[in-house]
């Protein structure tokens, strides 16, 4: 039988190891969202944006893995049709409706960015991190919000 104490440090991992497992799921969506952006753009500038967007939510996804195989927890990632799939879709309905591709492209992956930023606030603050996954989820958030900033410069370019 366990211990109250025991009981609790379980508890607290298991809900480290979901609220990563989130954000993991959260960083395969935006890098498939950034790759279908990188399809969908018409512009040579653009495409090398996304891809590097793809590549940076690549290491995310790298990162969040390491620290869970580091809990002795394995990366799970839910159900394939989830709410990333559902805004890659809707990229593709507005893209597909507007006249200009490319600023379409860039409101959706702002839209997307947004909710990312959301979300690892909202994991940062109600979640008892380690200090180092703290320090790093961190860093991951700061490089999401400075990706939104280039987004809408990109987005004024693109309305000329």
């Amino acid at each position: 039988m366990k211990t109250t104490r025991e009981s609790a440090k379980e508890e607290m991992h298991d809900e480290v190891v979901n609220n990563l497992n989130e954000l993991l799921e959260k960083n395969y969506d935006a890098e498939k969202g950034f790759r279908k952006a990188l399809e969908d753009s018409k512009n040579h500038g653009l495409k090398n944006f996304f891809k590097h967007q793809a590549i940076i939510r690549n290491r995310f996804k790298t990162e969040i893995e390491k620290v869970l195989h580091d809990l002795n927890a394995h990366p799970k990632l839910k159900d394939e049709f989830s709410t990333g799939t559902l805004h890659r879709v809707w990229i593709d309905i507005r893209t597909a409706l507007s006249r200009n591709d490319d600023e379409a492209v860039l409101e959706e992956c702002i839209r997307g960015e947004k909710a990312s930023v959301r979300e690892y606030e909202e994991k940062l603050k109600k979640t008892h991190f380690p200090p180092n996954v703290k320090t790093m989820l961190t860093a991951q958030l700061m490089e999401i919000k400075n990706t939104i900033s280039t987004i809408k410069s990109l987005e004024d370019v693109a309305e000329d």
